[in-house]
This record gives structure tokens, C-alpha cells and sequence, in this order.
């Protein structure tokens, strides 16, 4: 899935040994998070729009839900927090839930559109 509309901060960190930076470990867990009514994972929904890796190991992000209403508002940023914290190395994690911009199909990767029948 491309970044573009994902802002990134300068991130201070070196990869690890298996060449895996902090923010991938962190990519890679939401890609373990779903949404209980939709079967791709968040990352490929587009729910992320930020993340951010500070130089003690914090970790925030930025992210929406598919709608205001959304059945599933308390338990998705609860899983994202808990999948992020329980990586090795990371010290603390910070979940912002944005409706701003509103979340739309076109911030879907197309492997999710692909999955969901959109292409």
C-alpha cells in the first residue's frame, strides 16, 4: 500500500537486525488488526493516517473508523494500542481517533479494494 496520504515524522531509529525498522514492526502488527465487520485488515482499509516513532520508542497514531457510528469505535483503538505496546522495544503508544478527513473508499489499497470486489 503506498504512504501517500500518510504523514510521516523524521524517524530517528536504525533497523534492526532482520532490517525491520520500529515503524514496520508497528505496520506490521495493524496489518493484525480487523474490523469486525469488514475482512481486510485496518492498514489496507486506510484507517491509519499517521504514525509516528519518537526516539524513546513512544508511538503514536493517528486513525479513523470507517463512520462515526461504527459498532466497533472502542474496541478497534484498545486492540491497536494493546498490538502496538506488546512489541519488543516499544515504550508507550497513543491512539488518536480522527474523523477529519472523513474516511472514504478511495483510501483504500487496492490489494483491499481487490479483496472487497471494488476493482
Amino acid at each position: 500500500m503506498a504512504d501517500d496520504n500518510k504523514q510521516q515524522a523524521p524517524q530517528a531509529e536504525e533497523p534492526a537486525d532482520n532490517g525491520m525498522t520500529l515503524r514496520d514492526k508497528v505496520i506490521e502488527a495493524l496489518k493484525t488488526v480487523y474490523d469486525p465487520e469488514i475482512p481486510v485488515d485496518i492498514y489496507e482499509l486506510g484507517l491509519i493516517y499517521e504514525i509516528n516513532v519518537y526516539p524513546i520508542n513512544n508511538v503514536y497514531i493517528l486513525m479513523t473508523l470507517t463512520s462515526p457510528s461504527c459498532p466497533a469505535a472502542e474496541v478497534i483503538p484498545d486492540e491497536v494500542q494493546a498490538k502496538v505496546k506488546a512489541i519488543p522495544g516499544v515504550n508507550d503508544v497513543k491512539v488518536e481517533i480522527t474523523f477529519d478527513p472523513p474516511y472514504s473508499q478511495e483510501m483504500m489499497s487496492e490489494a483491499a479494494k481487490l479483496q472487497l470486489g471494488f476493482l
